[in-house]
């Protein structure tokens, strides 16, 4: 596009200085051309840099080459797109001083005297109002970019702002209700732990609660953190595949038969490894909602490029009642999945066991 602009305006430069060499007679014609071809390049360069330096080295060339009178008046065009009124100014003032003296030195007693000073003036207004229309609208244009850019940021802004304001309202409602009845879920399970008529099994299944309410709080002060920050995801230490051995411990605990089979991982798995913990998670969290003392296999493998997690459990084979869930869980899982590139299956097998499935691709981020 850049090229074409310049191919026009030199066929304009050579275009006007043909139209003042139609009523002269140079005494070396191919001094004429060559000087005025070499006007034309520079007068190119000037749109780009030098800009008023060669507008004005133009000028004196126009007593050496009538041709150069184009491109010498083409160039003020140039000055004028590209610089301000008192610059633009000087150096048509300096150019029609020249012009003017020239031909009344030359041409004063000419009849068509008067004719050639209205046409050079004419045509020197003429380009200096066609650069300044064109810089004009360029300032209008980049004056709406800017304005677009700043409404753009505005809107920006103010959807941070309200998405931190939703993030904050959340916190303070989970910090307020959650929080707080956790706390008395702990208070009360410890005041169980150390009541001495309580059974031994009784004391030691409240210990284990009250240490998971402990930790339920913990996460959900976490949780609470990455709402208020949007920099805490980054800070916060992430479980590893080294973290899953002690989240099975923790379902033994809690009275769940695990059977965990894990072989030795490359250092590659160690990044998918984060997201397998949250699998594992959820699959050893719903198998206590859901089908609480039953046997639970979890069973990790490196597979196609990836890390490979298997969670299988009896269905309906509970003693105990299950647990309500908000079933969104799964839903979440498998969002996460998709967003890494990962596959996830879960539902019922043929053996009548309930199985969770997922491959999670080792450069998950």
């Amino acid at each position: 596009m850049r090229w074409r602009s310049d191919l026009g305006l030199a066929v304009l430069s050579v275009v006007v200085g043909l139209f003042f060499l139609a009523d002269e007679k140079p005494a070396r014609p191919v001094v004429d051309v060559v000087v005025g071809l070499l006007a034309v390049a520079a007068m190119v360069v000037a749109r780009r840099r030098w800009t008023i330096p060669i507008a004005i080295a133009l000028i004196p060339l126009m007593t050496v080459s009538t041709l150069s009178m184009g491109p010498a008046a083409v160039a003020l065009g140039v000055v004028a797109r590209r610089c301000r009124w008192p610059a633009t100014l000087a150096v048509v003032g300096l150019h029609l001083f020249l012009l003017v003296g020239a031909f009344t030195a030359i041409a004063r007693h000419d009849p068509e005297y008067p004719v050639a000073i209205v046409a050079v003036v004419a045509i020197d207004a003429a380009v200096v109002a066609s650069g300044k229309l064109v810089r004009s609208q360029r300032l209008l244009v980049e004056s709406w970019q800017v304005r677009a850019r700043e409404a753009e940021e505005g809107q920006r802004l103010r959807v941070d702002e309200a998405r931190h304001a939703e993030r904050e309202r959340i916190a303070r409602e989970m910090h307020d209700v959650l929080a707080h009845r956790i706390s008395l879920l702990a208070v009360h399970a410890g005041a169980l732990e150390v009541r001495k008529s309580a059974p031994e099994d009784e004391r030691r299944a409240a210990g284990v609660i009250r240490e998971s309410a402990y930790a339920a709080l913990e996460d959900l002060r976490e949780v609470i953190g990455m709402l208020r920050s949007d920099d805490a995801d980054a800070d916060r230490p992430q479980p590893t595949l080294a973290d899953v051995p002690a989240l099975v411990e923790q379902s033994r605990e809690a009275g769940t038969e695990v059977t965990l089979e894990r072989p030795e991982f490359t250092a590659a798995a160690d990044g998918a490894g984060r997201h397998v913990y949250r699998v594992i998670q959820e699959g050893l969290t719903n198998a206590r909602k859901h089908a609480p003392d039953v046997p639970v296999r979890v069973v990790l493998a490196e597979r196609n490029g990836g890390l490979a997690v298997e969670i299988t459990n009896p269905v309906g084979a509970a003693n105990g009642a299950a647990l309500p869930g908000a079933g969104s869980g799964l839903i979440g899982l498998r969002e996460r999945m998709e967003l890494l590139g990962g596959t996830l299956e879960h539902g019922r097998t043929r053996s009548g066991e309930f199985r969770l499935c997922a491959w999670v691709p080792e450069r998950a981020p």
